[in-house]
């Protein structure tokens, strides 16, 4: 039996700019960090006591005796792509799915790890992201960008560069008391709204022209957004008015980004006192990010009373198996 914990993600900076069509014409890069709210999945070989040969139990239940049978795309072509037989896979999650923190890609990355582990065989950080952009963007054809499979995949606080050759992992250098006071000022809050990111991409047509200038600027502030942080001389606060900033050139990019309630919201976090926030993800709903000096917190708090808070710290570890029990599998004969 194996059991794999993927962190989930907050990208902060340069969202859309990991979209292929975008950064091999411009180049590309965001700023995210992933944090102690994780997926697990659990896997083994499934007993041959039963009418079917796989089950899968994630917010729905399967029962199939041929792979082509199930209706999980991601877990459909995962098995096919690696091989995989009589397996029986369990998905379970600390935040809701469809929620802007990647959760897709976290289990992604989380099953691939464990399918690897299964077959006793270790895939590095690279080659799980790697393959969950291959899994997600092209088998499954779910459009959307690159970020989310490498920043839970390495883990850590990172700028992640994209261009016409690839990809780079850096992680930013942040003395431990400034990245602490980030994550004290950062508040996050459940909308209660959740979307599909694929569907948003596509009603927002993020490849558009017309998008390209908004890009081009949400790109220039990663660089702005890494010197706040890693220069002990600017105003950690800047990260704060920074993130209001390219939620205001994100909302250019596409109606479903963004919703009236959403926009409520949001309005009233930065009424009570948050120098600025984002919704996480590609939009739509999931989750609200503020950037609250210590003293307003309590009012930002008590103005989203209605919300669920979600408190958090950063991590550093990225996907990785967490039990691991060797089996021994021999494959059915053909009948």
């Amino acid at each position: 039996m194996i059991i794999t914990k993927t962190p989930f993600r907050m990208s902060f900076f340069g969202g859309g700019t990991d979209m292929e069509n975008f950064f091999k014409d411009y180049g590309g890069a965001v700023l995210s960090t992933t944090f102690d709210k994780y997926c697990y999945v659990t896997v083994r070989h499934l007993p041959r006591f039963f009418n079917y040969t796989t089950e899968l139990a994630y917010s729905k239940m399967e029962r199939v005796t041929d792979i082509e049978d199930i209706d999980h795309p991601a877990v459909r072509n995962a098995m096919k792509m690696l091989d995989m037989h009589e397996i029986r896979l369990t998905y379970e999650a600390d935040l809701p799915a469809r929620s802007g923190l990647g959760t897709s890609s976290s289990f992604a990355v989380g099953m691939l790890n464990a399918f690897y582990a299964l077959k006793g065989k270790y895939a590095d950080k690279k080659k799980l992201a790697d393959e969950a952009i291959y899994l997600e963007r092209i088998l499954c054809k779910e459009v959307g960008g690159w970020q989310d499979q490498i920043a839970v995949s390495y883990g850590g606080f990172n700028r992640i560069n994209f261009n016409a050759d690839g990809y780079e992992v850096l992680p930013v250098i942040i003395n431990p008391e400034r990245k602490k006071q980030l994550n004290d000022n950062l508040l996050m809050f459940f909308t209660g709204f959740t979307r599909f990111s694929a569907s948003v991409q596509q009603s927002n047509n993020l490849e558009a022209k017309d998008k390209t200038s908004q890009l081009k600027e949400m790109l220039s502030l990663v660089d702005d957004a890494e010197k706040v942080l890693t220069d002990k001389n600017s105003d950690l606060d800047d990260f704060g008015r920074l993130l209001g900033h390219t939620w205001r050139l994100k909302r250019q990019t596409g109606s479903a980004v963004s919703t009236d309630s959403i926009d409520g919201l949001y309005a009233k976090g930065i009424e009570a006192g948050a120098l600025g926030g984002k919704l996480l993800g590609a939009g739509g709903g999931g989750f609200l990010v503020f950037y609250v000096q210590p003293d307003k917190q309590e009012d930002v708090k008590e103005a989203m009373k209605n919300l669920i808070y979600i408190p958090f710290e950063f991590e550093n570890g990225g996907t990785g198996v967490i039990h691991y029990t060797p089996e021994t599998y021999v494959p059915r004969e053909e009948e």
